[in-house]
């Protein structure tokens, strides 16, 4: 079943992006970590445009984000003071992010850059994360404990303005979030990513924060810098595309749920070496694309006269017509959207868990 995306105009699969987004939605859930390394690249590989590919992606990271960090919320394991922190470094990083990607857009370069940023970071990520698995792989198997620092110190933590983070229980400067924070959201308005792969090493390793904290506190950071991204794309570029993004939030939060499941039997070792097996195939694949993949084979059937969009859908025309007209209200419907199913789809899990869970009362025997 084939449908044409009236904003980023090509024709797709919906079964297809329905498959792909659910699966990503599964490692999602499975690994911990948002899926927006994974999706779009794959978003470009099945011959979306690079630009529509980050705008959308970022989101439907914005309707599983929230999702999930109103299950943290209500299990009270997220800092709302350092996510703030970095919430405002991430809102500086994503408008430097945005400028960034005006520039490239404009000298014709967006592309190429898109693809260079996600080979560089999935190959430095996915072999730092390789490395540590298999070591703690090795450590598992020998029964050898390992011997960890509690927390390094780096120049960073030298830094002023020092403050203490009592959920936390850390005495760090309040410009270390805030830095974090500006990487993270300029990374986001590039490639179109949550940030979690580099957040939640960062919050581990360098602000000292607990385990248990660092998810809950990442999906609230997403909710704000995907946000944000969202609307700057639909409002510069016209780039958000409401058909794509509905496929796509359907298919990840039903994947992210079934992953969270089977992630919690697994073991941590296991999951992070094979996480960063998945990072080196995905950046090997983008170098394959860029460098030595004959660009004009197989990609111009994917297109379609802009002329012929009325033809397609009135809902498509509505959208089409509505991203050029009012794209400022054309991003916050898209915002509202996301958080609506993200939301929605917590309350209700939230509920089924509490069924499930809940005490049965026998009735007293009868005398």
């Amino acid at each position: 079943m084939e449908v044409f995306l009236p904003i980023a105009e090509v024709q797709i699969n919906i079964i297809l992006i329905l498959f792909v987004s659910y699966v990503i939605g599964f490692l999602s859930g499975l690994f911990g970590v948002g899926g927006g390394f994974l999706m779009t690249p794959l978003l470009i590989f099945m011959g979306i445009p690079p630009v529509y590919a980050v705008a959308n992606e970022a989101n439907n990271i914005l309707a599983s984000s929230s999702s999930g960090a109103l299950t943290h919320w209500f299990k009270k394991t997220l800092d709302i003071k350092i996510g703030w922190l970095i919430v405002a470094g991430g809102l500086l990083g994503t408008f430097i992010g945005i400028l960034t990607f005006s520039y490239f857009k404009g000298i014709g370069k967006i592309d190429i850059v898109i693809a260079l940023a996600y080979m560089y970071v999935l190959a430095i990520i996915g072999s730092f994360m390789l490395r540590d698995g298999l070591k703690e792989l090795d450590i598992f198997k020998t029964k050898i404990p390992a011997k960890k620092k509690l927390h390094t110190h780096y120049w960073i933590h030298g830094l002023p303005f020092r403050m203490r983070f009592k959920t936390s229980k850390v005495y760090e400067s309040a410009l270390v979030p805030l830095i974090l924070g500006t990487v993270v959201g300029f990374v986001s308005a590039i490639m179109g990513v949550g940030g979690a792969f580099l957040m939640v090493p960062a919050m581990i390793y360098i602000i000292g924060m607990p385990t248990k904290l660092v998810p809950g506190t990442s999906l609230f950071v997403t909710i704000f810098v995907t946000g944000f991204v969202t609307i700057s794309h639909a409002f510069t570029y016209q780039t958000i595309d409401l058909m794509l993004v509905l496929i796509l939030i359907t298919g990840s939060i039903a994947g992210v749920h079934v992953g969270q499941k089977i992630g919690q039997r697994l073991q941590g070792s296991q999951l992070k070496a094979l996480l960063a097996i998945l990072m080196l195939s995905v950046g090997l694949l983008m170098a394959y694309e860029t460098f030595f993949k004959d660009k004009e084979s197989g990609k111009a059937s994917l297109t379609l006269p802009t002329d012929r969009i009325a033809e397609i859908s009135n809902f498509g025309n509505t959208i089409y017509n509505l991203s050029i007209s009012y794209p400022l209200v054309y991003g916050i419907l898209s915002i509202f959207i996301a958080l609506f199913f993200g939301v929605a789809v917590s309350y209700i899990r939230r509920q089924i868990s509490k069924r499930i869970n809940a005490p049965k009362t026998i009735p007293p025997k009868a005398i």
